[in-house]
Order: C-alpha cells, then structure tokens, then sequence
C-alpha cells in the first residue's frame, strides 16, 4: 500500500447538532471535520432541539446549512410518534427516515405498534428507512424489513447477536443493511473503563467478542463503516450526568486504513464500506472530480491536537494509525489540505429535492 487516491467518502451517521446544540458542533465546524477526515458527504440524524419532525423545522435547518456547509449535507427526517401524517411532506427536505427503537434523547424513541405501521405505509418507498435497534429490536426491524417489502438499515450495529441475526436475514433475501462504526470496530468494555465518560456512547462498548465478531463480518455481513460522530463539550463530559457519545469523523478513515494495513480488510473493501455502498443504499449523487489523497506509510498517533471538530477531543487520542490524510479535493476544488480547511464557506452543497 503505498500513497493512496480515494473517491470522497460518505458519512451516513452523524450528528452536527444543528438546531439547538451549536455549542457542541455546528454546520462549518462538523462539516470542517468531516473533509479533514476524508469524508465529502455526510447524513445528519433528526434528534435535535427541536427535532427535525415538521416541515418548518427542517426549512430552517436546510437554510441554516447552505450558507454554513465545507462539504455536502444531508438531513434525515425524524419519526416522531405524533407526526406520523407529515412525513409525506417530511421527504422534500430529507434524504431518509430515522426510527429510534431504543434509547435515544428527546421526543423520538417509538415505543408503539400503530405508529412503526404508519411510518413504513407512509413513508415514500424510493427513500430509506434507518432503525435505531438493539437487542431483540433488531428482530422486530427485519420483521418489518420483511412484512412491507422494503429495505431497512440498522444503525451502529455492536453486538454479536445482532450481526447474526441480520446476517442469517440476508441469506434469506431480505432486503436489509447494517452500518458499524470505528468504535464498536476498535475499543472494548475495557476501554470505556479506562476512558470514562469520554468512552460512553450508545449503543455502549462491548465485549471483546463481540468486537471479534464483527470484524469476522467486515468483508461480508457489514454494508456500511459510519461513525456515529456525536460531539460533546468536555465541560459537558465532565458533569455529573455526562451525555453518551464520542467524536468519530476526522479518525474513521486513519483507522479503517490501519485495519487494511493489518489485512483485516481490503483496501477496495474499505471502499465499498465507506463510499460505494452508502450511496447505493441511501440513493446519494455522486460528486464529480472529487477525491482524497492519503499518505498511506505514515504512522503517527491520533491526538486531540488540531481537531476541526468543535469539542476537541477524540476518544481515539493515543491511538497510533497508519494513513494520513494531506488532501481532499471537491467538485474539482481543493477544500482540505495537510490540516488546513482551503474550502469556502457554504462551497458544499445541501441534498434534498427543495
């Protein structure tokens, strides 16, 4: 493997925050970060404040977004159980559907039948649904998967149970996808106890079996590498109640590239992992003249120093990698290069049909 030209990777899980939780990240910073790690193209998740569940929210977001954005954006709608009858209109400014099965903060965990029926009936059928499942909720999302005809991808996929299960639906030809992210990949149980706070996130760490599993799965099971990149403040880390979630999107492609180095994968898987595939699944253009150039001898070791991400901290510092990002070019533009955004502000472009 010696120095490396990538087409521009996609994010499909991450949070930037946007609306009400700017003090944690905001649409130029995460956008910043995200091209600083390789990535031209990220899917924001609707658990905001408010969440992204009405038309009028989402106008504002998307407004917000194009005078703001380094790279391209898109938002997923929320699934909010009392608004069940806008997600029609919801689709205009959406690139997909996110259901919380399972913990989540705010308003948007679905906890009835009636309302993941009305989700699947009416959500548009040339858009994605995203499911937010743990545990024996993954059962229930293949069951739907199965009972409308309809794909189904499931977010940040962490236990070896999970990967299963959706690994024995798709040799039955059901029409489901898993992401995982670098952290359920990389760390374990005992790294969120040595970490503490800055190691807690959901779904949490897992064991080191389960972490063998999943990386047994990589060249087969997985469809997606997504980072669930959540920022939170280290004041906020620091409190007494500290909110789950960790930062993700300037250390995915380092770590990714050091699991080719230690030939856990391919570099051609990585890149149906982290480009081909989230785009295929969630129906994404295809930026032209745009690639990333990675050295990929170097070794160094992730540090907190120099983060685009607002929050500045990494739960990977410390990590030695191999493969370091010098520059990433957009639409024939360079917008990043050796640590340095180049790009105009509001040069990405916002995905949605309005």
């Amino acid at each position: 493997m010696s120095n490396l030209i990538l087409p521009g990777l996609v994010d499909i899980h991450t949070h930037l925050r946007v609306p009400g939780g700017e003090h944690k990240e905001d649409f130029a910073t995460g956008t910043a970060a995200a091209l600083a790690g390789g990535i031209t193209t990220v899917l924001a998740m609707p658990n905001t404040t408010p969440p992204l569940t009405t038309p009028a929210v989402l106008e504002e977001t998307l407004q917000k977004a194009q005078h703001a954005i380094y790279c391209d954006v898109g938002l997923f709608a929320g699934a909010g159980p009392e608004q069940t009858d806008l997600l029609p209109k919801l689709s205009r400014y959406t690139v997909a559907l996110k259901i919380y099965l399972n913990d989540t903060f705010g308003p948007l965990r679905v906890e009835d039948l009636p309302t993941l029926i009305a989700c699947f009936k009416t959500w548009p059928r040339s858009k994605a649904i995203a499911i937010h499942a743990e545990g024996q909720s993954v059962a229930v999302g293949i069951g739907l998967a199965a009972a409308y005809r309809r794909p189904v991808h499931f977010c940040h996929i962490s236990r070896k149970e999970e990967i299963e299960v959706i690994a024995a639906a798709k040799r039955q030809g059901l029409p489901v996808t898993c992401e995982v992210t670098p952290h359920h990949l990389f760390l374990t149980e005992a790294d969120a106890e040595r970490l503490g706070p800055l190691g807690d996130m959901r779904p949490r760490l897992a064991t080191q079996a389960d972490v063998e599993t999943l990386s047994a799965h990589i060249n087969t099971t997985i469809d997606c590498i997504a980072t669930d990149h959540a920022p939170h403040t280290l004041a906020e880390k620091d409190a007494d109640n500290p909110p789950p979630g960790v930062t993700g999107l300037e250390t995915s492609l380092p770590l990714m590239l050091t699991a080719v180095k230690e030939k856990r994968l391919t570099l051609e898987r990585l890149i149906e992992l982290m480009a081909t595939n989230p785009r295929r699944i969630f129906k994404l253009p295809l930026p032209p003249d745009t690639q990333v150039e990675v050295d990929a001898q170097t070794r160094y070791t992730l540090s907190n120093q120099g983060l685009q991400t607002k929050c500045g901290w990494s739960p990977f510092s410390g990590m030695a990698v191999t493969g370091r990002i010098r520059r990433v070019v957009l639409r024939g533009e360079e917008v990043f290069k050796d640590g340095q955004i180049t790009a105009q502000l509001g040069s990405g472009k916002v995905l949605a049909e309005n």
